[in-house]
């Protein structure tokens, strides 16, 4: 079934290997705060999400998304009943709010660069927890229940973000997994009472 998820990861895919041999494609929509505050290149908060560092990076992000993102597509328009769109607006806005603090931090740094949609696909990741926070994940082949791996998630994005020195925008993952919260949330505040409920029934499917 051709979904909104597929349709974000095929074009994310065809644009990302083409930026692999094509450094002019990865110029031109990285994140690159000073380009954004002295050349009002908006763009380059939803552009940097269709580029990849590598194939790696790309396949982690685009299998994640197509888990995830398939099912948060149905709740949405499912449980939910929103038009799909909400759909796009929490994909493409968690691209652009995980990325705000990154420009604060580095707007005036010339050698700071970062891409890939990781923000994005956080969001999803946690929109889909406070919906099923009991759900099994496959962490490195180790099941361990949502709510855990969202505690520890967060936990670790914040120490690492600290720490720094890894070249990974831990921030992006932080700011995009919120966002995926606040905004699920706000367009069906009932998932409040979903998520609670939930929580107070512990299953676990290993």
């Amino acid at each position: 079934m051709f979904t909104l998820t597929i349709s974000i990861i095929l074009l994310t895919c065809v644009i990302s290997i083409t930026g692999f041999s094509s450094p002019r494609v990865i110029d031109d929509l990285i994140f690159w705060p000073p380009a954004i505050k002295n050349h009002h290149q908006y763009y380059r908060f939803v552009s940097c999400g269709l580029i990849h560092s590598d194939y790696m990076h790309l396949a982690f992000n685009m299998f994640t998304l197509y888990f995830f993102g398939r099912a948060i597509e149905v709740y949405y328009m499912g449980m939910m009943g929103l038009p799909n769109y909400f759909y796009i607006i929490l994909y493409v806005g968690a691209l652009i709010f995980s990325l705000l603090p990154t420009y604060y931090k580095h707007r005036n740094d010339e050698n700071y660069r970062s891409l890939g949609a990781s923000g994005a696909v956080s969001a999803v990741i946690f929109a889909f927890i406070l919906i099923k926070p009991w759900d099994t994940l496959q962490v490195f082949f180790i099941p361990i229940p949502s709510i855990v791996y969202a505690v520890l998630f967060l936990g670790y994005s914040v120490y690492m973000s600290r720490k720094g020195g890894d070249y990974i925008n831990h921030d992006a993952h932080f700011f995009g997994a919120l966002f995926g919260i606040v905004f699920t949330i706000g367009v069906h505040p009932d998932t409040v009472n979903t998520f609670l409920n939930e929580l107070s029934h512990p299953h676990f499917n290993f």
